[in-house]
């Protein structure tokens, strides 16, 4: 098969949950623990960094694999969904699986595909487990899909654990409270294996100290370790200065992931590095220093808070749930503009009404849709708005509605497209 029929077949063989939603989703191990059991338990032989979270654990896993990168380490990164390509969910230092590589995996394994009937995320986990394996990587960060426990990634047995942060997502699959979606990311937790939590939660803590007691798991709290003790922006650039309680010096960094609510994954992303170190992995300051102020270079990541265009400025974030929204609204106080511009579109099965209830009613709309079965029309969107006071245009495609901001918008505008992860690739893929 050519790379464009292996991605079709891939495609049309294999349920998946970006496009169509809970049907996808197949849980439990026998179908993972099989594909890698026919590849040789490539799992097994891999030094993995197993991140879970609400928000923020692709940015964590990018940061931490561009750190691992810059100190030397051939670094594995696996992460999902893609934005644009495929291929970005499997990478070596910052490079994308090669086609062919995509291509020899699929005729290897395509007859256990055609026994076991794996879902679409299933493939790519056993495809990245054996690619890194191939590449003898010293390091490969492992983002999970969904929750934690019943995550096919969480066949692994990791170094350490992270867990970034807990917020309502996915709730018909993790459940409708915070301490029930973290004990799903608490899955994660394994014995003897420290577990690095990114915020201290009333709701969510007890579960996590249960969870690391039971499993004899040391557990380590990063915003009681690090504290945040100012930041600016600085031609573009998000500085943090950063104090910790053995140290009068603050440590300052530049991140080139420049929304504010980056701040909180830095402290995440520092007390997994000082983890780490206490294992004596080699991470040097300037290591750390030069991973987090080349994130997207080094790692490729996209999406969060990007500028793609000035005079007006257009920001893709890709920012899809409360916790998150609640982020790139707190990052617009932040922003000077004359008027916003909002390009949203979501997927059917996010609280719809309670993001729309946290949107700006002064902002002018545009109502849009990703190209895919889950998304939400466009109409209905719209409709849902109406009632909240949000008004605007209704456009079947994202770069039709991007183009129409263009067209309204002053050159000291600001337009945000957001809602959607599917909505900012299809972005991506058209300006790219």
């Amino acid at each position: 098969m050519t790379y464009q029929q292996t991605l079709d077949y891939i495609y049309a063989q294999l349920p998946m949950f970006s496009r169509v939603g809970a049907v996808a989703i197949k849980t439990g191990f026998e179908n993972i623990n099989a594909l890698c059991s026919f590849l040789g338990a490539p799992q097994t032989k891999l030094t993995c960094i197993h991140i879970a979270g609400t928000n923020g654990k692709g940015s964590v896993s990018h940061m931490l694999a561009s750190i691992l990168q810059s100190q030397g380490y051939k670094t594995g990164l696996y992460t999902s969904p893609h934005l644009t390509d495929f291929r970005e969910r499997v990478k070596v230092n910052g490079k994308m699986i090669g086609e062919q590589d995509v291509v020899a995996f699929i005729e290897k394994i395509r007859p256990e595909i055609e026994r076991v009937e794996p879902s679409f995320f299933e493939i790519t986990v056993a495809l990245a487990f054996d690619h890194f394996v191939k590449e003898k990587v010293d390091f490969a960060v492992i983002e999970t899909g969904l929750g934690g426990r019943l995550d096919s990634t969480n066949i692994i047995r990791p170094v350490i654990s992270v867990i970034t942060n807990i917020g309502l997502d996915h709730v018909q699959l993790l459940g409708d409270t915070l301490p029930k979606i973290a004990g799903e990311k608490a899955g994660i937790i394994k014995e003897k294996v420290p577990v690095v939590i990114g915020e201290t939660h009333p709701e969510t803590a007890p579960v996590f100290i249960k969870k690391a007691a039971e499993e004899q798991a040391p557990i380590y709290f990063a915003d009681q370790v690090f504290h945040p003790e100012s930041w600016y922006y600085q031609d573009d650039a998000l500085v943090a200065e950063v104090s910790k309680p053995d140290s009068v010096d603050h440590l300052r960094y530049q991140l080139e992931l420049s929304g504010a609510y980056q701040v909180k994954n830095l402290l995440t992303v520092l007390e997994t590095c000082r983890q780490l170190r206490q294992m004596n992995i080699a991470l040097d300051e300037a290591a750390i220093a030069k991973g987090i102020a080349h994130t997207k270079k080094l790692s490729g990541l996209h999406g969060r808070w990007e500028t793609i265009h000035k005079n007006p400025k257009i920001i893709l974030d890709v920012a899809h749930n409360e916790d998150g929204m609640r982020q790139v609204l707190n990052q617009l106080e932040l922003t000077p503009y004359r008027k916003l511009h909002l390009v949203l579109g979501m997927v059917k099965d996010k609280d719809i009404d309670k993001v729309l209830s946290l949107l700006p009613v002064a902002a002018l709309y545009y109502f849009t849709q990703a190209n895919l079965p889950r998304a939400l029309p466009a109409g209905e969107l719209a409709e849902k708005a109406v009632a909240l006071q949000l008004k605007g245009s209704i456009w079947p495609d994202v770069n039709a509605a991007l183009d129409a901001a263009k067209a309204q918008a002053h050159a000291d505008d600001l337009i945000l497209v957001c809602g959607s992860i599917f909505l900012v690739g299809e972005v991506r893929g058209h300006s790219s």
